[in-house]
């Protein structure tokens, strides 16, 4: 190794440490992947712990009990969670079928116009039949191994409740468990590194949530005076699209404007289509600055990328969890470049 210059050494051991790294970040998506079932209760209980915890920590400078502030949070956010249910089904149960006539209308006006040498709504109908009646089988026999999905997600939900409450009333002792679990000479560079990578997570959901509910409000409110129909369930689905950024509010907003292209025209679509433009400008340039600018800032083509992985690992869960996870692994990223960058760049020098 010796006879090399001192580059082509040093682009060698770049890559060694990014062989390491890769393997090991395989090896735990591969082992998160087999025991998802208790792995993704935790990341879901984080994330619900990054939002709940400044509420809880309000509780607790009242001087209300731990084990009564986690509880009294986590009957709230049921209650919230189910309520924002109830509103959203019962909206999209009157409103669904609006939605559903409208968007069969604006594939039946496509069809009209490209549907020389394309398919009719009736042929995607058949098609999609004999899809379903060739790969059901093999499909439903892949996600479904003796265990029913929806008890499976009712239990992973009832967990994840459950890891929050424990999660928020031991909170003051998390410090010291985490010092205890490595070495002395590192614990104050894992209790460093958890905390920027918990204040990212937490900085994140703060700020999306507001995010989702103000481009929620705003398009809904657009939606209604423009008399679409469906307009509170488009802004439901706006309001969790949010969540996957930039794939999530292209989804929402372009199921907006199929609505409001087949109930009023091409006008009114063009008015909705100005309203979620807006919005997205609103987000962009004002709302993401403005309300996430101490948290961790990603490139969107990052975001992207993320999204794409965590789709190819796990789906719309892991579109959900991709974000966030990023964000914490970006605030680990600047810990150690804060605390290291320097020795490295005197060494190089």
């Amino acid at each position: 190794m010796r006879l090399l210059p001192d580059p082509i050494r040093r682009l060698a051991a770049w890559c060694a440490v990014t062989l390491l790294v890769a393997g090991v970040v395989y090896v735990g998506i591969r082992l998160c992947v087999e025991f998802k079932t208790a792995v993704v209760p935790v990341l879901l209980a984080l994330l619900g712990t990054a939002l709940l915890g400044p509420l809880y920590r309000r509780m607790v400078k009242a001087r209300v009990n731990r084990s009564v502030a986690a509880g009294v949070t986590c009957v709230a956010v049921v209650g919230v969670v189910g309520g924002a249910v109830y509103i959203v089904v019962a909206a999209l149960i009157d409103t669904g079928d609006q939605i559903v006539a409208s968007l069969k209308d604006a594939a039946k006006g496509v069809a009209e116009h490209f549907g020389a040498a394309g398919t009719s709504v009736e042929d995607l109908a058949v098609n999609a039949k004999d899809l379903l009646s060739k790969f059901g089988g093999t499909a439903a026999s892949g996600v479904i191994s003796g265990v029913s999905v929806v008890g499976e997600a009712m239990a992973m939900a009832v967990l994840a409740l459950l890891l929050v409450f424990f999660f928020l009333r031991d909170s003051h002792r998390a410090v010291g468990a985490l010092r205890s679990l490595v070495p002395r000479a590192s614990e104050d560079l894992a209790e460093a590194i958890g905390r920027r990578a918990f204040e990212a997570v937490e900085g994140f959901m703060r700020g999306t949530t507001l995010i989702a509910l103000i481009d929620a409000t705003c398009i809904t409110v657009g939606l209604l005076i423009l008399d679409v129909p469906g307009a509170v369930g488009l802004g439901a689905l706006v309001f969790v699209g949010a969540y996957i950024p930039y794939l999530g509010a292209f989804i929402s907003g372009a199921v907006a404007v199929l609505v409001a292209l087949a109930d009023k025209g091409f006008v009114i679509a063009l008015w909705a289509l100005g309203v979620v433009l807006a919005v997205q400008v609103l987000e962009g340039h004002v709302l993401q600055p403005m309300i996430q600018s101490r948290t961790v800032q990603m490139h969107p083509a990052v975001v992207m990328l993320t999204i794409t992985a965590g789709a190819s690992v796990a789906g719309v869960l892991g579109m959900l969890l991709a974000v966030p996870l990023t964000a914490a692994a970006f605030g680990i990223a600047h810990e150690l470049r804060e605390r290291y960058g320097d020795e490295v760049s005197a060494e190089g020098s």
